[in-house]
């Protein structure tokens, strides 16, 4: 397990549970997380402080996950931030067009832990 200490993430997310599980999992690996209920309510994070992560649903009211990433890439300050999508979706449409919006990693949900756990390490190397 990588030593994340002070890492700083953003989970965006439409469902209460899901948002606790990721949260548990990022502080278990050392990084702090800002919880949004989805891509509208995300928006008001990115403000020039700085992250290291962003892990994102897919569907979601108000502002979906692609909007949310294509919004996020727009901005300097977090043009090179790792961003995750979280999905239920497997089609490789979905996946292109997450690639093609900016998204550096997805994480098909339900997920295991280890998955999890494996992917975020890999970004926040």
């Amino acid at each position: 397990m990588q030593n994340n200490l002070y890492k700083q993430a953003v989970v965006v997310d439409d469902f209460d549970s899901v948002r606790k599980i990721v949260s548990f999992q990022l502080e278990n690996l050392g990084c702090k997380s800002n919880l949004a209920v989805d891509g509208e309510d995300a928006l008001r994070y990115f403000d020039g402080r700085k992250y290291d992560l962003v892990i994102t649903d897919l569907n979601m009211p108000k502002l979906d996950g692609i909007s949310l990433i294509k919004m996020i890439r727009a901005l300097p300050s977090y043009k090179f931030v790792p961003i995750i999508l979280l999905t239920t979706e497997s089609r490789d449409r979905i996946i292109d067009t997450a690639k093609e919006a900016g998204a550096t990693a997805w994480i098909k949900k339900p997920f295991t832990v280890d998955s999890f756990v494996n992917t975020v390490n890999k970004l926040l190397r």
